[in-house]
């Protein structure tokens, strides 16, 4: 089995994303290849109250895809030098969406876009099988017991919401 994820699969409350979202593939087409990888690591950021998300300051030219349509990708640059790639969660005009942590074999977001070639053209783009990025359900089944939750990494800037228990992330057990 092998579903491309519709927009109505982001169009729900990010946590339960963020979850149902393990054990997804990430499917890059480059040419007439397909670059695919289980996703095992992933973090939520939700709203405008989140002090780790680009959001709490208000909308930017930067942020502005997080307020769009959920199942678009939010892709940014950072520390001038690694891409990350974020699929955005929710309604339109709710600032939220996931970022892609690590896939099967490939540990840390600026790892994961270099591996599938994703940089700002991906930004704004809808995670489908038309613009070369999407998620697929090749029916995974991902036991509760094997999602460990714990805090983002990254954000000691946020205050208590770094604190949150907002990534989730498989053991190495997934079946």
């Amino acid at each position: 089995m092998r579903e491309v994820l519709s927009q109505r699969f982001f169009d729900r409350p990010t946590l339960r994303v963020t979850r149902d979202i393990l054990g997804k593939y990430l499917v890059r087409r480059i040419g007439k290849r397909e670059l695919a990888r289980e996703m095992r690591d992933v973090e939520a950021y939700i709203g405008f109250k989140d002090r780790a998300s680009h959001a709490s300051r208000g909308r930017t030219a930067r942020n502005q895809v997080m307020f769009g349509k959920p199942g678009v990708w939010y892709v940014y640059f950072t520390y001038g030098m690694h891409w990350m790639l974020n699929i955005v969660t929710e309604r339109k005009g709710f600032p939220a969406a996931i970022l892609i942590r690590g896939v099967g074999g490939i540990p840390g977001p600026g790892r994961v876009t270099k591996f599938f070639k994703i940089d700002r053209r991906f930004n704004g783009q809808p995670a489908n099988r038309r613009t070369g990025l999407w998620i697929e359900d090749r029916g995974v089944k991902v036991l509760p017991r094997t999602i460990r939750r714990s805090a983002r990494i990254g954000v000691e800037y946020a205050g208590p919401w770094k604190l949150k228990l907002w990534r989730f992330h498989l053991s190495p057990q997934t079946t």
